[in-house]
């Protein structure tokens, strides 16, 4: 298949482009941009007249149900949602049921998702076996099945021990290990940020420390080892403060922020909306804020859409007992665009959170527009505004804390290999 994109403006990050130019793609790949290659005869062509078109985006945490939670979400819905979001490679967490923790499951996942011929899907393995934090995982057979990293998702690894044995496991293989902080002591019984509204509301609370506490055990235990470590989900002024430290003193720590962090805090909890049930909890302005500017500055090196569906009946429950959660792949885009437009980032800087930096947290070529690179795109109209309404949205789950507000920034087409996968309807 041979396509050529025209009229589009290419905002490419990783190779610094921002200019108005033809693209020609032949056999998946880049071809040339500008001039069209000798003797080049397009089957297809794509008018990108008022478009952005830049890399396909890069989501680090979707969960896609599969395997075990197919009663909340398949790997086919997920999937059309990622490509409708623009995203053309995506991490999952291995909190599947069973857990990430065996090649099999790995290679079941990735011969699933390649047999859908849409974005690329790189699972990310289980530290420990069945991520009960006991025993590790052979993480070298792991990684030769498939996983790109290690990580206990959400499940609490409170045993040092076992985290500096997995660390160095880890440094000895090169290996990069995933980790959010939170000390599950401090935070078992907690649905909400302590403060104000949690108190006000009535709910147990999880106090920034559950954060930070955790946070320094794993900052000085990848001092010790000299393991790759990246940082989930951070959500505190103080984590921040942390971990631009940490890097000041020449640790090899990346870090992201979900892009619910990046706009919600605790008070949009509201009267007990179980859509702002996140883990980790919306917190404080300041900690937002604090977020904003760590994500500009560079010590949040990116944002993830955090996926992770869930169904109308686990929502429908008292806010302490419904589940976390929230849809986010189809929201990634136009969520980031609003924040660089708050935050007055240019449209370069703040695509790069979203597609070469996640990249290369993740360790793999892509990101970029340039000859030879994978056809991976992704074409938008930065000025095309829509409502979040549930009907609108392809993944099963429709829990958004977003349902309602109207956003800027439409994917028009995603190119996966050079193929197109999605189209929008209008």
């Amino acid at each position: 298949m041979k396509i050529h994109i025209k009229n589009g403006r290419i905002v490419d990050p990783k190779n610094r482009t921002d200019r108005a130019a033809d693209i020609f793609i032949a056999a998946g790949k880049v071809v040339s941009i500008g001039e069209a290659p000798q003797g080049f005869h397009a089957n297809q062509e794509i008018d990108a007249q008022g478009l952005v078109v830049c890399p396909g985006l890069v989501d680090l945490a979707a969960r896609l149900r599969e395997p075990g939670y197919e009663y909340r979400a398949t790997l086919e819905s997920e999937m059309e949602a990622a490509i409708a979001g623009g995203i053309t490679s995506l991490s999952c967490p291995p909190d599947t049921d069973p857990p990430l923790d065996e090649p099999g499951l790995v290679e079941m996942l990735k011969f699933r998702a390649r047999s859908l011929n849409q974005a690329h899907v790189f699972p990310v393995g289980a530290l420990t076996q069945g991520l009960k934090g006991e025993n590790l995982t052979e993480m070298a057979e792991l990684r030769d099945a498939g996983c790109m990293a290690f990580s206990h998702a959400d499940r609490p690894l409170d045993n040092a021990l076992v985290m500096m044995r997995a660390m160095q496991y880890a440094a000895t293989f090169d290996l990069s290990v995933w980790l959010r902080a939170q000390d599950a002591s401090l935070s078992r019984i907690g649905v909400a940020h302590e403060g104000e509204v949690a108190t006000r509301l009535g709910l147990p609370g999880i106090p920034t420390c559950a954060e930070t506490i955790a946070l320094s055990k794993i900052l000085h235990l990848a001092r010790e080892t000299g393991a790759r470590i990246h940082i989930c989900r951070i959500s505190s002024a103080e984590g921040v403060d942390m971990l631009r430290q940490a890097k000041k003193d020449g640790l090899p720590v990346t870090c992201d922020v979900s892009m619910n962090h990046l706009h919600l805090s605790e008070i949009d909890i509201g009267f007990f909306n179980s859509h702002c049930h996140l883990i980790p909890p919306l917190r404080s302005g300041r900690d937002r804020d604090a977020l904003r500017r760590g994500l500009k500055d560079g010590v949040i090196d990116a944002v993830c859409s955090d996926h992770c569906p869930v169904d109308d009946d686990a929502k429908l429950l008292p806010f302490a007992e419904a589940e976390a959660g929230a849809t986010g792949l189809e929201l990634l885009l136009p969520l980031v665009l609003k924040w660089a437009e708050e935050s007055k980032i240019p449209l370069a800087d703040a695509l790069s959170r979203i597609t070469s930096l996640p990249a290369a947290i993740i360790g793999i070529d892509s990101g970029g527009i340039a000859p030879g690179d994978s056809a991976d795109l992704c074409l938008f109209d930065p000025n095309d505004y829509w409502m979040v309404e549930a009907k609108s949205l392809k993944s099963q789950g429709k829990n958004t804390p977003f349902l309602g507000l109207e956003l800027r920034g439409r994917v028009k087409y995603t190119l996966v290999g050079g193929h197109v996968v999605f189209k929008a309807n209008s």
